[in-house]
């Protein structure tokens, strides 16, 4: 120690015993300090790193921007689905208004026919229920004879005959069948290309697939009217007539109605 009592560098360990009578106090002491400090890098270095605490999680703010992107693609969405839809279903609003001054020039076109004997004899034996249809068999001369599928419609059944009325959009059908001699009559009514979209409009004799095309296309009305209220109320701060406008569309009608409609 060169006679200075004063520490040493932690790595090296001195041998002398802190405990033995004959060494010096200084050696002693800085035998006991060195033994400390090894220790105590002994146990720096064994021990685990500390983890790193876990960044706070911020919760993401949905931004006024990100609203409107998305507002606007339903719109578009919206209006490119029901564009077609919304012009035919405008254009025969106008002349359902004004049918009484559009000429119509029907067609009318009749058929006949005649049932085999064997087909006949089933329509001897009356039904227990005022309205069953026809006989498949039946049914199935009839088409190939007319045209006029009277499968599974309900049918008038009378002494005489079996009569099956077959409305259609734009037009009107039915089929008669003498039960006695077998004889098929059959008549069919077209109104014109403005009657037939009139009905499709009023979904008149359409069947159930133009029924649920109607609910499918007014929910992509109610989407397309539902966005563009929406983008109204975002775009309002800078567009001072908006709400004036709105007001006007309501109010309008209201007021035909109250003055005009008795």
């Amino acid at each position: 120690m060169n006679g200075i009592c004063g520490s040493t560098p932690p790595t090296v360990i001195s041998v002398t015993k802190a405990d033995d009578v004959d060494a010096p106090r200084c050696e002693r002491f800085s035998t006991t300090l060195h033994l400390r400090i090894v220790r105590a890098n002994r146990g720096a270095v064994n021990a685990p790193n500390p983890i790193p605490a876990a960044p706070p999680v911020r919760r993401r703010r949905i931004s006024r921007g990100w609203w409107l992107k998305q507002l606007h693609t339903w719109h578009w969405i919206s209006a490119a689905v029901s564009l077609i839809g919304m012009l035919l279903f405008a254009a025969t609003g106008i002349t359902l208004n004004h049918a009484g001054s559009i000429p119509a020039h029907p067609q009318v076109e009749q058929k006949a026919g005649m049932l085999l004997p064997s087909v006949r004899r089933l329509l001897q034996a009356t039904p227990a229920a005022a309205d069953a249809p026809m006989p498949g068999a039946v049914a199935a001369a009839v088409r190939d004879q007319t045209g006029l599928n009277p499968a599974g419609r309900p049918a008038e059944w009378s002494d005489g005959e079996v009569y099956v009325a077959l409305p259609r959009p734009g037009g009107d059908a039915w089929v008669s069948i003498e039960r006695k001699t077998g004889e098929i009559h059959a008549e069919i009514t077209r109104q014109g290309w403005i009657s037939l979209l009139n009905d499709l409009h009023k979904g008149r004799n359409t069947g159930l697939g133009w029924r649920l095309f109607i609910d499918a296309f007014a929910a992509a009305c109610i989407l397309f009217t539902g966005s563009g209220l929406l983008l109204l109320q975002f775009h309002a701060r800078h567009r001072k007539l908006t709400w004036p406008l709105v007001g006007l569309g309501l109010a309008v009608p209201v007021v035909v109605a109250i003055l005009f409609i008795h």
